[in-house]
């Protein structure tokens, strides 16, 4: 008896040993909003290199934009404080490794929303939506990119932009050649020094590289919707996000914040 007795005991033992890891792993898995509030910051992959939306400035190392400024909210939500927000710079081909380490828990850095995208990781409504254009020297006198036909394009890594054009290009029945760069200001740099014939990503980008040399072309391709993106497993922390994004549209924050930072 006491033999059945003890072999009991270690049976419920073991079930309920069983039992407390599988619940701390749903736990840790899924209730992201409490691990932030643990934390006390939530922790943003942010661009530092487009003005107007994620940019560095080099004076005072600070970083400032529309995405700065929505991260806030989303951090207001659920911090209670817009300051608890730690930003960590990322590329179009870092931004989604980043995420899936857990080193951020959101991209807010013109990440486009598209289907295959969305099959890795959560995204938000849109809450900016622009479309791919063509930067060009004044005096090489490119004026659709069809007068591209032949020439290299400057892309970044990772982006859409590359699809969109070959797509376009395909229509006209053009040949494009790419370049592809880790960071804008490569691109630009590329453009001036004419190592590429154009500087090719979305409109509102382009016009921080802007200059007196320098010309965006009207036409624009494939419009692209920015959404912010969360770990697909992270279910609650994206249906916050959705809230803040929804809740900015229906006040019209969004559009002040859009307004002040002169996003054309």
């Amino acid at each position: 008896m006491k033999f059945k007795k003890s072999i009991l005991t270690v049976l419920m033992s073991s079930v309920l040993l069983m039992s407390g890891c599988s619940s701390g792993g749903d736990s840790s898995s899924t209730d992201e909003i409490q691990k932030i509030k643990d934390r006390g910051v939530l922790r943003i992959g942010t661009k530092v290199d487009v003005p107007k939306f994620g940019y560095k400035d080099p004076a005072t190392n600070e970083v400032d934009g529309l995405e700065i400024d929505i991260a806030r909210a989303i951090a207001k939500k659920i911090l209670g404080d817009e300051s608890k927000i730690e930003t960590q710079a990322v590329a179009a081909k870092t931004r989604g490794p980043l995420l899936d380490n857990g080193e951020v828990d959101l991209v807010i850095a013109t990440f486009t929303i598209t289907e295959e995208r969305k099959e890795s990781y959560n995204f938000s409504d849109a809450y900016f939506t622009d479309g791919v254009a063509l930067l060009v020297k004044k005096d090489d006198g490119y004026n659709t990119l069809k007068d591209l036909d032949g020439k290299t394009i400057g892309v970044s890594q990772s982006s859409t932009t590359k699809d969109s054009l070959l797509k376009e290009a395909e229509s006209l029945g053009i040949t494009l050649k790419f370049s592809e760069y880790a960071t804008y200001p490569e691109i630009k740099a590329a453009l001036d020094s004419g190592r590429v014939d154009c500087f090719s990503v979305d409109s509102a980008i382009l016009t921080g590289y802007l200059d007196d040399s320098t010309v965006i072309l009207d036409d624009r391709y494939n419009p692209q919707e920015y959404g912010i993106a969360s770990k697909k497993s992270n279910e609650s922390l994206a249906k916050v996000v959705n809230e803040v994004v929804n809740e900015m549209k229906e006040s019209g924050e969004l559009d002040k914040l859009i307004e002040k930072w002169e996003i054309r």
